[in-house]
């Protein structure tokens, strides 16, 4: 495993990405590694584009990680994720990069870890996120408490560079070189659709192309296994009687 002096968690999205890109202006491409978490959910949008930051900022390391597949993750739990229940955030992003740091820290110690957190994208990252600097570092419990206390003990520090941008900086800052996805109107560009958003979102993924159209047969077929629906509103209960019909053929 290469020792580096910043590790940024990057999941194709402009925050993370931007997080990169500053990463690499401070320490150089050598002594930086991006980590992503792979949902194997994602658009071939969104892998491509990781795969192309390895070049784009320079030389630099990115190292793919995979604690399983989210929709296997809802089959365990007999649902979808939604609310207080994000087991697709939990598992397959907060403990494999929980498990990756403490590897990596216990084999070559300090490193700091920089995260794209904004006050700015939701009313509750405005409030978890309020006082923080983003010149601080700070240890990994004081950023999110499901970080274990020994990350800190093992000397790494988070730093949240961008928690006081806007989006129309971030965006100005990546000069365009950004996940197509957001041209295409897409807000969030992780999981596709993400499966704990609201179901405009759903929709919107399901209906785009022949790869989302493909994830909600997939879905489809999950949703006879747990007996539950990933539509959670009135819009999408009624997007999903109209589809019955297809039922179907879709699967």
């Amino acid at each position: 495993m290469k020792k580096v002096k910043c590790i940024v968690p990057i999941s194709g999205g402009k925050d993370s990405q931007a997080c990169f890109k500053m990463a690499v202006e401070e320490f150089g491409a050598d002594n930086v590694m991006g980590l992503f978490c792979d949902t194997n959910f994602e658009h071939p949008f969104t892998y491509n584009h990781v795969h192309d930051l390895k070049t784009m900022y320079g030389n630099v390391l990115i190292h793919t990680i995979s604690g399983g597949n989210v929709l296997d993750k809802s089959r365990k739990y007999s649902r979808f994720p939604g609310g207080g229940a994000r087991h697709c955030t939990d598992e397959l992003k907060i403990r494999e990069t929980r498990i990756f740091l403490k590897e990596y820290s216990e084999l070559h110690g300090e490193v700091q870890v920089w995260y794209g957190m904004r006050t700015d994208e939701s009313s509750e990252r405005s409030k978890r996120y309020a006082y923080k600097d983003p010149d601080d570092l700070y240890l990994p419990h004081e950023v999110l408490k499901k970080y274990p206390k020994y990350l800190g003990k093992n000397g790494v520090r988070y730093r949240l560079p961008i928690v006081d941008w806007y989006t129309n900086e971030v965006m100005e800052f990546l000069e365009c070189k950004h996940n197509p996805l957001y041209d295409h109107g897409f807000d969030r560009v992780v999981c596709f659709p993400c499966l704990a958003g609201g179901d405009k979102s759903k929709i919107k993924a399901f209906e785009f192309d022949e790869f989302g159209a493909q994830q909600l047969i997939d879905v489809r077929v999950v949703e006879g296994e747990i007996g539950k629906s990933v539509f959670t509103a009135k819009i999408g209960q009624a997007w999903d009687d109209n589809s019955q019909g297809c039922r179907i053929c879709e699967i």
